[in-house]
C-alpha cells in the first residue's frame, strides 16, 4: 500500500515537495513520472547506481542531492529541453549527469542530445560528467548479391548470364548535440565538470551487392558450351554525415525558489 501511495505521488504534474527518493547501490530505478515537473526535497543515488527519468520529464527540482561514486542520472531524449535545480548537493567522484540522443535505425532517424539547463547552488563536486552527445545514424543497408546464371545443356539451351548485384544505401546523419546551460556561483571551479557535446557519428554506407555468376560452362561430348557472363556489382553506398556538435553556456546564479 505504502508503495502505491509513492506511485500516485509521482504521476501528480506537480509531486509534493516532501518526496524523497533512494537508488539503492548497484540497482537500477525508472522513475514513474507522468507530469512535466518534479520536485524533491531529496534525491539521493547510492554508488554504482543509475536513476533513468523519461522523455515527458521536463523539469527536476532537488532540495538535496545525493550521487555516490560512480552514479548515474539518465533522461531519456526529447526535443523539449530539460532543467535540473539542485539546492544543496554532495556529488561524489564520478558521477554522471546523461542526456545523450538515441541511436538511429533503419526505421527512424538517429536523436540529438537534449538541451540541458543545469542550476547547481550550494553544491559539492570534484569530478562531474555530463553527456549530451547526439546519437548516431544507422548504417546504410546491404545491397543484395545478384543471383547466378544457369548452365546451358550439351544438346539445348543457352547458358544465362549472372543477374547485377543492387546498390548500397547510404548511411544516415549523426544527430546534433545538445546544448549545456550552466548556472553556477562565481566561485565554481571548472575543473570540477567535463561535458561532452559532440553530434553523433555518421552511419556507415552499405555494401554493395556482387553481381551473380555467369552460368557454368559445361564439357560435353563433342564440344563445350558457352558460359554466361558475370553480373556487375551495385554501387557503393555513402557514409552519412557526423551531427553538429552541442554548445555550451555558463551564466551566473540569479535568485530562485522551490
Amino acid at each position: 500500500m505504502r508503495n502505491l501511495c509513492w506511485l500516485a505521488l509521482l504521476s501528480c504534474s506537480w509531486a509534493l515537495a516532501d518526496t524523497q527518493v533512494k537508488v539503492e547501490a548497484n540497482t537500477l530505478l525508472r522513475l514513474p513520472v507522468n507530469g512535466a515537473t518534479l520536485v524533491l526535497a531529496r534525491l539521493e543515488v547510492a554508488e554504482h547506481a543509475t536513476l533513468l527519468l523519461p522523455a515527458n520529464l521536463n523539469e527536476l527540482r532537488v532540495t538535496e542531492l545525493l550521487l555516490g561514486r560512480d552514479a548515474h542520472i539518465g533522461i531519456a531524449p526529447s526535443a523539449q529541453g530539460f532543467r535540473l535545480v539542485v539546492l544543496h548537493g554532495d556529488l561524489a567522484a564520478g558521477s554522471h549527469i546523461s542526456t545523450r540522443g538515441a541511436a538511429g535505425s533503419s526505421k527512424k532517424p538517429a536523436l540529438a542530445g537534449r538541451d540541458l539547463n543545469l542550476r547547481l547552488e550550494n553544491v559539492r563536486l570534484t569530478d562531474l560528467t555530463v553527456d549530451l552527445r547526439g546519437g548516431a545514424g544507422a548504417a546504410g543497408q546491404h545491397g543484395q548479391d545478384g543471383l547466378a546464371g544457369e548452365a546451358g545443356g550439351c544438346l539445348w539451351g543457352q547458358a544465362s548470364d549472372g543477374e547485377n548485384g543492387q546498390s548500397a544505401g547510404n548511411g544516415q546523419p549523426g544527430a546534433a548535440g545538445g546544448q549545456l546551460r550552466l548556472e553556477v556561483p562565481a566561485d565554481f571551479d571548472p575543473q570540477a565538470l567535463k561535458y561532452s557535446l559532440q553530434g553523433g557519428a555518421g552511419g556507415a554506407a552499405g555494401a554493395a551487392g556482387q553481381g551473380g555468376r555467369g552460368g557454368a560452362v559445361n564439357n560435353c561430348l563433342l564440344y563445350d558450351t558457352v558460359g554466361g557472363n558475370a553480373g556487375q556489382a551495385g554501387a557503393a553506398g555513402k557514409a552519412g554525415s557526423s551531427g553538429p556538435d552541442g554548445s555550451f553556456k555558463r551564466v551566473p546564479l540569479t535568485p530562485i525558489s522551490l
